[in-house]
This record gives structure tokens, sequence and C-alpha cells, in this order.
């Protein structure tokens, strides 16, 4: 198990739901966080004042996960904050409900922008740094979604499965140098996306065989427990109450 006691660690998405639960999850075992988010300034800035009450150094970074070049200032800013990033946790994603034929052009290439391009561009950025120091982490929100296809949309379940196949891409060649890399898949969990209508979160949760949604601190544990393991690389693991069971 490796220690995370003054390691930075960067979390896109994390000013609210599951990226807000890992980032303090992991500035509880002593990491330093940076905060990636591309709204809501204030929920970002809460994120940062909870870790600085827990301890560790902690920073607010603002990007569009959309815009390449917002990507890369996302990562100079981590660093030039925090440090040289050791753990990497590409969460941030978004997904618009919608059938196949409403799948305009525009509509695909921003999800897949968000959920795929972008932790693609963060890894890029990251490993040269993290061969150099001989260790790191990076772990990619995927989704049940894309082994059941699940009920956003097809743009959603390709960009979801996508980073599955960018995992298995990675994880071999960068293992020597100490850095592993693994996905993350969890169902219906509650946040925003998923709990925005009361009704529709119940019928959800009805579909799950433990009768509930999951709760992002779960995934969070996961997270903390991928990340403190060195000896676990290239794999992809759902936390989804059984949804799809494997």
């Amino acid at each position: 198990m490796d220690d995370l006691h003054d390691r930075v660690c960067l979390v896109t998405g994390s000013s609210r739901g599951i990226g807000r639960a890992v980032a303090l999850r992991l500035a509880q075992a002593g990491a330093h966080v940076a905060v990636g988010y591309s709204s809501h300034p204030q929920a970002a800035a809460e994120v940062v004042a909870a870790i600085r009450r827990i301890g560790p150094r902690a920073t607010a970074v603002e990007g569009d996960m959309a815009d390449p070049v917002m990507v890369r200032a996302v990562v100079s800013a981590t660093i030039a904050e925090l440090g040289p990033v050791d753990v990497l946790v590409a969460n941030a994603g978004i997904g618009p409900r919608a059938e196949l034929e409403e799948i305009d052009l525009d509509s695909w290439d921003r999800v897949l922008d968000v959920n795929l391009r972008a932790p693609f561009l963060l890894a890029q950025a990251l490993v040269p740094q993290m061969r150099d120091r001989g260790f790191g982490r990076i772990v990619f929100m995927s989704s049940v979604a894309a082994f059941t296809g699940g009920i956003l949309g097809a743009h959603y379940t390709a960009s979801k499965a996508g980073l599955i196949g960018l995992t298995h891409a990675l994880a071999r060649p960068l293992a020597p140098h100490g850095i592993t890399v693994n996905a993350i898949a969890p169902a219906l969990v509650e946040t925003d996306m998923v709990t925005g209508n009361p009704a529709v979160g119940q019928r959800l949760a009805a579909s799950i065989p433990v009768g509930r949604l999951g709760r992002a601190e779960e995934v969070a544990d996961l997270v903390l427990a991928v990340v403190t393991n060195a000896y676990l690389n290239g794999q992809t693991i759902s936390v989804d109450g059984g949804l799809y069971p494997r």
C-alpha cells in the first residue's frame, strides 16, 4: 500500500458529486488536492476550504474540459500551485440524455471531448513527469453504461467505453515506470445528474439489486483503494450495486 501523505492529486470535476467526495477522501488520506471545475466556482471554493480544514493544501483550478487549451492550463495551474502531480483522477464528465436521432455532430463531439479526449490529454501531459519521478496513479471515471449501454445515449456510452480502452492502452507500458492506470465504473450514484427528478431517481433505484442508488462516498472509498494499491493495474472496477455482475 502506498502512503498518500503529501502526494499531489488532481481531481477534475470535483466541485460537486463524485469528484467532491473523491477530493475530500484523498485529503483525509493526507494528499494535497487540486479541485478541478468548469462552473460552480463557489462550490469549488467550499471544497478547497473543507480540504484545508482537514489539513492538506488545496487549490481550485478552473477549466472547460471541452477546450484542449484549458485542459493543459489546468495541469499547469495545478503544478504551479501544489507541485508535480502524483495522482490524476479524471472524473469530469457530461451526460446529456438523447435518443440516437437526436444526437447531432456537435453534441457527439462535445461529449467525447469532455469525457474521453480530456482524460487522454491530461494523462498525456502528466505521464512524463510521473515517469521521471517513478510514481504515478491514473484513475479514469468510466461508467456501467460502458457494459450495459446505459440510459443517457450512444455518445455517453461510447465515451465511457473509450476510457476502458484507454486504460488498457496505457496500463502495460507505464507499469515499469511505477505508474498504474485503472478505471472505475459506477452506476446510478446519488448526484445531480441522476437525482434531479425524484420520481426518476426512485425508478432507477428500484432497478439496482441492492435496492438503492449508490453514494458518492462509496465511489470515493474505491478510488482511495485503487490509488493506494501498487499491484492493481489495467483494471476496470465496477461499483454498481450488482447491476452488471461480471
